[in-house]
């Protein structure tokens, strides 16, 4: 007598063909590092529950792959990700294009020495000037120059570019999905 696989003739048999069918799905779906190294852990630690790192394992590479793109993306217009972060938050305040050095230590979260020293740099280099803030004799503000502006917005659409093409593998929905789930994630690290 010949049996198929996956089949039987008992009320089993659906069931049977459910997991045949969910066996098959699994088949087709792709397999990276992360995989390995989850099994790797389950297989040594079997008292631990090693789920976390199948999100944030992969969380944590693709922020790898990020960072290599970004930085791809700025070094083709001479830029690094520091600078690219100062001017980006100029760019984004739309005309003036200027910020207090205060608003833009909270902006891009670092230091005021650092940031003094950002400036300076930047300034040096032609990409933003320093002028008196007319609302407080003491301040001055941080101005977006017309060559900063030019810089920022080809390494922004050379980014978006790269950043599209991260994303390709999945479908818009499937984006908004992901993003509204690590929006959740963040959204209390952030606030802390």
């Amino acid at each position: 007598m010949e049996h198929m696989v996956g089949t039987s003739p008992t009320a089993g048999g659906a069931t049977g063909a459910a997991d045949s069918t969910a066996e098959q799905r699994a088949s087709r779906a792709p397999t990276d590092e992360v995989d390995d190294l989850v099994a790797a852990w389950q297989a040594e630690r079997p008292d631990l529950d090693v789920r976390p790192m199948q999100v944030l394992s992969r969380v944590s590479r693709l922020a790898r792959h990020l960072d290599r793109e970004r930085r791809g993306a700025f070094a083709a217009h001479d830029l690094e990700s520091w600078e690219f972060d100062v001017l980006a938050a100029l760019r984004r305040q739309g005309a003036p294009y200027e910020l207090s050095p205060g608003a833009l230590l909270r902006a891009t979260l670092v230091t005021s020495g650092t940031m003094t020293n950002r400036v300076d740099r930047l300034e040096e280099a032609g990409l933003v000037r320093r002028r008196p803030d007319p609302q407080d004799k003491r301040g001055v503000l941080v101005t977006l120059t017309a060559a900063g502006q030019s810089r920022v917005d080809a390494a922004l659409a050379d980014l978006l570019a790269a950043e599209q093409a991260l994303l390709a593998g999945l479908p818009e929905a499937s984006r908004h999905t992901l993003a509204d789930l690590l929006r959740i994630l963040l959204a209390p690290l952030d606030a802390g």
